[in-house]
């Protein structure tokens, strides 16, 4: 009996303490992306979250005094998650020697601030190049073997042939992420994970080093063929056409297989950049299991062969060789900056991928970009690039006005997203002014706005809508009209029997007016002031109100 009373008296102190380390509402589960519905969506702490993000510029999350100033800026944009860039240098300055202060401090004042953080692993390659591996790796050229040119020269770049590289890069990166799941596994301020930053190789399309020649020449891998043979009608067309020009053979070099051409080039580099990667990701993932994309540096409009971009990099033609050869990598994710923003993230939609901007613009076509990445695509979230020097004036910034307003529907929009009843537009006035979208039991028409006596119209309008019932839409926009029209068999004509305005606070809606008014648009300022709808026929979103409506429709004939 002693004994058992001794055990007591020892035990309970440390249930006592084991248990200060949880606080109410945390969760064991690390973050993971999950098919819900009809749409895969990254969880945290077991719930559905949309990121509403901004990644810093390079160097910002190297000092956290550097940070101090930013902090505070980033919590009042209406964020909700942070993308910092974490350097291989600064975390294992000597081999075998490792240093995560800076990492503990990022997650810290990333935690006072009310913030998640994506975190950026700027192992051997960022943008391309090798410029943030330590130093101890830059002089010990010889064991660290760099990509080589055809006529010989030397690039600041790993190549992905050499194994010293590979092993050294995978063993930091795996410790990077068992810091993470020590310090961090019950809090989850970390909830993804980017590997390396647009790898591809520049100026030549493929490398030409010693260990590279003679894979180039070895029978392509059966991991790969295998995969290309029992996906065969799902591959994408461009995988197809290259493959097929040689009967779809499936034993050989990678000109048996696959021709003498840069296309060929791009299907080898890609294939060892993919498995160098992948292995980096499974030995971290074996560390702490959350979620790891990579991103793509695209192809620019002057670039005109493989090597003027990234070369293997996970461009949207090369997604099926990346997919054979990264499978422990969840999301093939494209930084966009250029002008056909819904025509890339339509490539890098295809076999089921899911979208994640990681970098892309700010201003009012950064939040158009939202809008219609949230809408059309289910996107799990959208970051603009250098967002510290993007929010200063946080009132009036674009993007921040949207994050503002679409954090109050965040549980909406992700309830929408899993039942496929969302969807979005991106307008420009020169090439698509207006498009029809069908949601529900009816087609919606959104158009830049118009007034009836001028010709003056807007260069940009985008919109999101959400159907939360059979007759019944919430809508929000920047510079668009919409109307409405069945289409279902019945009632030949679609009106509004109601429409509100208002807002959303944690996914419940605070209405503030009545809209059914019948304003007339002769003039765009005048008719933002007044703010009413088009004489009970359709909505308007005018600029920068950042409104919510809500509308309810019947119909009649």
């Amino acid at each position: 009996m002693n004994s058992r009373k001794h055990l007591v008296i020892y035990i309970f102190p440390v249930i006592v303490a084991c248990s200060c380390n949880f606080e109410p509402g945390f969760v064991k589960t690390a973050p993971y992306l999950e098919k819900n519905g009809t749409s895969v969506q990254l969880f945290v702490d077991d719930k559905p979250f949309l990121i509403l993000g901004g990644e810093l510029h390079n160097s910002s999350s190297s000092s956290l005094e550097y940070m101090k100033d930013i902090w505070p800026l980033l919590r009042e944009s209406g964020m909700n998650t942070v993308l910092a860039g974490v350097e291989w240098a600064l975390v294992e300055p000597e081999e075998g020697t490792f240093d995560f202060s800076l990492v503990d401090g990022l997650i810290k004042d990333a935690r006072v601030n009310g913030l998640h953080l994506v975190l950026l692993w700027f192992g051997s390659w960022k943008n391309g190049q090798s410029h943030y591996v330590p130093g101890w790796i830059k002089v010990d050229y010889s064991r660290f073997k760099r990509v080589r040119t055809s006529d010989g020269k030397h690039l600041e770049i790993l190549s992905p042939f050499c194994k010293e590289s590979l092993e050294a890069d995978a063993n930091a990166f795996s410790h990077l992420l068992k810091h993470i799941k020590e310090t961090d596994s019950l809090r989850h301020t970390v909830i993804m994970i980017q590997v390396e930053n647009e790898v591809g190789v520049l100026e030549t399309s493929r490398d030409f080093s010693d260990a590279a020649i003679k894979e180039f020449n070895s029978p392509v891998p059966p991991e790969l063929t295998d995969y290309l043979s029992e996906n065969r009608e799902k591959l994408l067309p461009e995988t197809r056409m290259i493959w097929s020009l040689n009967g779809y053979r499936t034993s050989g070099t990678w000109r048996n297989i696959f021709g003498n051409s840069l296309k060929t080039d791009e299907f080898f580099m890609a294939w060892n950049y993919a498995r160098y990667v992948d292995y980096c990701a499974k030995k971290a993932k074996e560390a702490y299991n959350i979620p790891m994309y990579v991103n793509a540096w695209i192809i620019q409009p002057g670039d005109k062969k493989p090597g003027d971009y990234p070369c293997g990099g996970p461009q949207a033609h090369l997604l099926d060789i990346w997919r054979a050869g990264s499978p422990h990598i969840n999301l093939y994710c494209p930084d966009i900056y250029l002008p056909d923003f819904a025509g890339i993230c339509k490539i890098y939609t295809r076999s089921e991928n899911t979208l994640f901007i990681p970098e892309s613009r700010s201003g009012e076509q950064g939040a158009g970009q939202l809008f219609y990445a949230l809408g059309r695509h289910k996107a799990i979230g959208y970051s603009p690039f250098g967002f510290e020097n993007r929010v200063k004036d946080f009132e009036n910034g674009a993007i921040p006005r949207a994050y503002k307003l679409l954090s109050g529907m965040t549980p909406l929009i992700l309830e929408a997203q899993s039942r496929d009843r969302i969807n979005g537009v991106l307008l420009k006035k020169d090439i698509h002014p207006e498009e029809e979208i069908r949601l529900g039991n009816y087609n919606i028409l959104a158009g830049l706005l118009k007034s009836r006596y001028s010709d003056t119209i807007p260069s940009l309008g985008y919109g999101i809508f959400i159907q939360t019932d059979t007759n019944e839409y919430v809508i929000s926009g920047h510079d668009i009209q919409v109307s409405f029209t069945p289409a279902t068999p019945g009632p030949a004509i679609a009106a509004i029997e109601w429409v509100d305005e208002g807002s959303f606070a944690d996914g419940e809606w605070i209405p503030r007016r009545r809209l059914n008014g019948d304003a007339i648009m002769l003039d765009y300022d005048l008719a933002k002031m007044i703010h009413e709808n088009r004489t009970g026929t359709g909505l308007r979103f005018f600029g920068n109100d950042r409104n919510i409506q809500r509308v309810r429709l019947y119909r009649f004939e």
